[in-house]
């Protein structure tokens, strides 16, 4: 267990915020495995850009677990404070900051992982966070990389920056900017944040199994390992990893009726979220990660993917997916 500000969070596994990825549907069935924490998509602090259906779903939070995490990316203290504020007022309960991103948009307009070549600036904006949110007794976690490139790496000062700052946490993925996610993620510098700083840290970065999530915390001693990429087409996989953590085992695979149920059920709230046409769109991002379960999948995704409409979709994914339960029996 450790705490960001009055919130303990018991579960070693948390879910990484990700671009088109952690909408309120995933969410809350990443939650529903034991994530311990689950970030919304990064929303803009530019709040004329707000009005947009897609950011207004980025900031609805009806129905999450507490905590709810709403990250924010920008590069102007005062509009940082100020969009905090907003989201607050809207139900955040943590608001995670991003320095992390390596998007060539995000970063062309000094945000996301390009704030780390500005250390003052980074002190600036942590600081003016923290005071916006305080008297709501909201904490501020911070999320970032290694450093710009492999020369620069100043994630140490970076994260002594944010804990002066009265940042509460501080998730640091094992890369820079310029790695973007080519190869592989390096823990050193995890582990010499830790040691530098008091405040809980979250080691990311190539965590995809039960086992390579104990071989990362025993090495950084890190406080909770963030789960990315690993979780596209298999939420489940912090129930696995939490067991393994915090109890020593492996719980029993769910069954071919678990795991069709729980598919179906993400589309439904997918849907239910969405709409029709975004809902199809949305969607057909997860039934390609979810075909992975299939014996032939190439030919099960593109099925899925033909579907002109969401009962078409639904219908074509319950037909394959029962079949698949079928062939078990």
């Amino acid at each position: 267990m450790f705490r960001i500000g009055r919130w303990e969070v018991h579960e070693p596994a948390v879910l990484a915020p990700m671009a088109g990825v952690t909408d309120r549907p995933f969410r809350m069935l990443a939650r529903r495995f034991g994530a311990g924490l689950a970030a919304s998509e990064m929303i803009t602090s530019d709040q004329r850009l707000w009005n947009s259906r897609k950011s207004r779903q980025r900031m609805n939070h009806d129905g999450e677990p507490e905590p709810r995490v709403v990250q924010l990316a920008g590069a102007e203290p005062d509009a940082l404070a100020d969009a905090a504020r907003r989201n607050v007022d809207l139900g955040a309960q943590i608001i995670d900051i991003n320095m992390g991103c390596p998007a060539k948009k995000v970063c062309n307009r000094l945000c996301g992982s390009a704030l780390l070549q500005d250390e003052p600036l980074v002190a600036r904006l942590l600081e003016a966070v923290v005071a916006a949110v305080a008297p709501a007794g909201v904490p501020v976690t911070l999320k970032t990389r290694t450093g710009w490139d492999r020369d620069s790496r100043n994630a140490l000062r970076i994260a002594r920056i944010a804990e002066a700052s009265g940042i509460a946490a501080i998730t640091l993925h094992g890369r820079t900017r310029m790695d973007f996610y080519t190869g592989q993620a390096e823990y050193e510098t995890i582990r010499d944040v830790k040691s530098a700083v008091r405040i809980p840290v979250i080691a990311n970065g190539d965590v995809d199994s039960p086992q390579k999530a104990r071989e990362v915390l025993d090495f950084t001693r890190a406080d909770a390992a963030m789960i990315g990429r690993a979780a596209h087409g298999a939420p489940w996989i912090f129930r696995t990893v939490n067991a393994s953590l915090t109890e020593g085992r492996s719980p029993a695979p769910l069954s071919r009726t678990e795991l069709r149920d729980i598919v179906l059920a993400h589309l439904e709230s997918i849907y239910a979220f969405h709409g029709e046409d975004s809902g199809l769109r949305i969607a057909r991002k997860h039934l390609g990660w979810y075909s992975r379960l299939l014996s032939d999948a190439h030919d099960a995704r593109r099925a899925m993917m033909a579907a002109d409409s969401t009962s078409a979709q639904f219908a074509c994914t319950r037909e394959l997916l029962q079949g698949w339960v079928g062939a078990a029996a």
